[in-house]
Order: structure tokens, then sequence, then C-alpha cells
């Protein structure tokens, strides 16, 4: 078997699903790429971890016989990120599993192994499966705007993904580290039926990665156990996450009298500098609401340091002051589409609402922040 690619399309494509390998793979056939060579020159490149599989489909310069192999992933990139573009020419004897690269100026030869030992690519379950196509960019847009809220809880797995609601009037995506809550819902995205699944956040990383590279739909596929995202020229398959989502409704306050209108941009500024005086092991920042005012301030009793910033914001409510993980405040800041935002309180004790203040249209963003106590 023989086959002719172009060295930077390869390496793309090789570097795009290579974050499927786990770095340490209880079977070593996992440490190796499934090429799959067919005589049309089509060519299916498969990476797995056994939790989420990615397939990488492209087409060869040229090929001559078909036939399955598996090639040692480090070795491939690693040759690949040091050539110059160029046609590389692969010839294989499926009888030895020897595998001959050629370049222009040089030739590199190693031994493959049997594609048979790979395992088996989970599929969902005919009779229970739901499916649905989803734009590309919606799907990247919802993925990008949850992810940085999921967790790293050993104890909840349910929380160390984003959730995705489907129903006849939107499409919702959810993240929660108990922390901070982000919800990201689309009403231009519907589905005929009600659905729910967890993505785990390694695979939801893994499509935020390759998702810019398309365009068009998304075919998903899901049933209780495997999701399947289709793309024009990817392809992933993942194990989703056993149990069921929290109520998440539960702990958004519906009673929020005191709000805040402020610049993202001027507050993040200011949270930056100004956290750089808190405490590093209480991360805590405090924000003091006046009429028109906001006072944005930390300190380390320990080393002697404080600072505090004046901020100008439209404010109505009771004067009030509020402490947060700084951290977790200039997340939530760093990923809010808006020039101004809405910071909406009940009081000191309870969680934060934070809102964008232009909305886009079709779109609903809501994200909460649970506060620290000022005085522990």
């Amino acid at each position: 078997m023989k086959f002719v690619v172009s060295s930077s399309d390869l390496l793309s494509h090789l570097q795009a699903i290579s974050r499927a390998i786990a770095s340490k793979s209880q079977y070593p056939i996992l440490d190796y790429f499934l090429f799959d060579v067919n005589k049309d020159t089509s060519l299916n490149i498969t990476a797995s971890d056994l939790e989420v599989t990615m397939i990488t489909r492209m087409v060869a310069d040229s090929s001559d016989g078909d036939g399955v192999i598996a090639m040692p992933s480090k070795m491939l990139l690693e040759i690949l990120k040091k050539l110059p573009e160029q046609p590389l020419t692969f010839d294989v004897n499926m009888e030895t599993l020897a595998v001959d690269i050629l370049s222009e100026k040089g030739k590199y030869n190693f031994v493959g192994q049997p594609g048979a030992e790979y395992p088996e690519i989970p599929k969902v379950e005919e009779d229970k499966a739901s499916r649905l196509q989803i734009p590309a960019s919606l799907l990247m847009t919802g993925i990008t705007k949850t992810l940085f809220a999921t967790a790293d809880d050993e104890l909840r797995p349910v929380m160390n993904g984003v959730l995705f609601e489907f129903s006849p009037e939107n499409l919702t995506f959810v993240a929660s580290d108990s922390h901070k809550l982000v919800r990201y819902r689309r009403l231009d995205a519907k589905a005929e039926f009600e659905a729910s699944f967890i993505l785990p956040k390694k695979p939801a990383g893994l499509l935020k990665n390759i998702l810019p590279r398309e365009s068009g739909d998304v075919m998903v596929e899901f049933d209780h156990k495997n999701a399947i995202f289709n793309l024009p020229n990817y392809k992933m398959v993942c194990r989703l996450v056993e149990g069921n989502y929290p109520s998440y409704t539960a702990v958004i306050p519906q009673d929020n009298p005191n709000k805040s209108v402020i610049d993202r941009v001027d507050l993040a500024n200011t949270l930056g500098r100004v956290s750089i005086f808190s405490n590093q092991a209480s991360n805590l920042v405090k924000l003091h609401m006046s009429t028109d005012e906001m006072v944005v301030s930390a300190q380390d009793i320990d080393f002697s340091v404080s600072a505090f910033e004046k901020l100008t914001c439209q404010y109505d409510g009771t004067e009030m002051e509020i402490g947060f993980k700084s951290a977790f405040l200039a997340d939530i800041l760093d990923n809010i589409s808006s020039d101004d935002i809405i910071l909406e309180m009940s009081d000191p004790s309870r969680a934060a609402i934070i809102l964008p203040f232009e909305k886009k249209e079709n779109e609903d963003e809501f994200m909460l922040l649970m506060p620290m106590m000022i005085n522990a």
C-alpha cells in the first residue's frame, strides 16, 4: 500500500486529533494513530484514549492500494513538525507492517502495529439515539461561554462537564463548579424533543479546538452513554458523564433589588491591579457599592499591603459591600460578551447575578457568582 500526502496538511490534521491521546495510555496501541487508507484517496485517521475518540478525514494526493495500520503518534508528529511543506510518500508493507516515509531529501522507516488491534469505536444505540443538527459557530460559542466554569471534582463527576439541554424552545448550555454558574441559552436552536446530556471537559475542549476549522452544521447523535459529533472533516465519539446534573435553577436568587451597571473592561482592569494586594490564600476582593460609585479594595494583613480603586457606575439600591474571590470574578468578566455589565444583588451573603447590558438577538447569557464572607 502506498499513498502521497502534503506534510503540512497531514500535520494540521494530526495535531487536531492528537489531544485525544492520553499522556499515559493503559494500552500501548493507544499511543498510535490508526490510518485507514482507501483506493479513492480518502484517508481516515483515528486517535483515542477509549473515553474520547477523534477521527479526521482528509484526501491524499494519490493512493495505491488500501489497508489499515497503526503508526506511532509521537514519532510522526516530531518528524512532521520539523519538515518544510512538501509531498510525503508513505510506502507500507502490509505483511511486515514496515513503513517507509519518503521526503524530498530523505527517508524514515519504522514498524507499525496491526490495525485490527486498535479498540473498536463506540456507537450509539439506534433505537435509543436522538439526533439534531447544530451550526458549528453556535456550538463553538456555547462551549466557549461555559467550559471555563466546569469543575474538577472527583466526588461529583457530573459537575466536570457542560450540560446540554435540548427543548422545542431553545438549546441551553450550563456549567458550574459550585462557586460560579454559567447558563448560555440560544433561542434560534431548537429540537423536536426534550433531552439532555453532560459532555465531559476533555471532549468539550477538543470540540472547542476543532470547531474554528469547520463551518456549516454539526450532526449530533447521542444516547444515554455516548455522543457523536459529526463535522465535515472531523468526527468525535465520546463517553458521556453518567448521572443527573444538579437542579441549578434552585440556587438562582429571584429577588435582587440592588443593581449596578458598570464598564466591564474598566472593572476587569481594576480587579487585575487591586487583586495583587489580596491575601494569597483567600484571594478576596471587596466591592463597595454606593450611589454612582463602586470601590474595589483588597488587603493582606499578614504583609501589611492594601489597595483600592474607585469606579464610576450606575447604582440603584441600598449601600452595601460584597466580597468575591477575584480569580472567579475575573473569569466571568473575561467570558461575558458586553461592553457594560449588570451586577444584581440581594445581600452580601447571597449569590450575585452578572448579565450583559447589551443583549444580542436570540441569546440569553446568565452568570452567577457566590460571594465570600468579608469578615471570615
